[in-house]
């Protein structure tokens, strides 16, 4: 998934977010926008990450969004350098009470001198803690199908909510 398809999703979702609120959900917030820090642990390495989440909740049970990660250094090209990974996916989520599940599929691209990119499919598990009404951490694990290898990456989403 390219770059472009990535921001074209995230652009449908935020622009379409005024259509597909209900009157009747009673001050129920849609959109989630989240940075995440945390950890992915590989074959390879295991080095800090961070990115960009977004989700819109079409009730309180499903929602769907899209993810954008970066860990620096991850991939050893087995030739004394370190290359970069990026992760861009979308993901369904099911939510019961505070607990997120999710499932996703998207693309992991190993940058450098010999850049290529690889399907992925990420399982994900959170548990959103609400600090206001707008502002909510989350905790969160997840494990990256790529090319017959698992990823394991966990840390925490600070999200705001509105």
């Amino acid at each position: 998934m390219k770059k472009s398809t990535l921001l074209a999703v995230l652009s449908s979702l935020i622009i379409t977010t005024p259509a597909l609120a209900q009157d009747d959900d009673h001050g129920f917030k849609h959109n989630v926008i989240g940075v995440f820090i945390g950890k992915t642990k590989s074959d390879y390495s295991h080095k800090a990450s961070y990115g960009l989440e977004y989700e819109y909740r079409f009730d309180q049970t499903w929602g769907a969004g899209a993810v954008y990660e970066k860990t620096p250094e991850a991939h050893d090209d087995h030739h004394g350098h370190y290359d970069d990974i990026s992760v861009a996916l979308v993901s369904g989520y099911y939510h019961y009470n505070l607990l997120r599940i999710g499932l996703g599929f998207g693309q992991e691209k190993i940058h450098g001198s010999h850049s290529y990119t690889e399907s992925l499919v990420r399982t994900s598990v959170a548990y959103d803690f609400h600090i206001t009404e707008h502002i909510g951490i989350a905790p969160a694990f997840s494990l990256d199908a790529v090319d017959g290898h698992t990823a394991k990456i966990y840390g925490i989403a600070i999200n705001y909510i509105f």
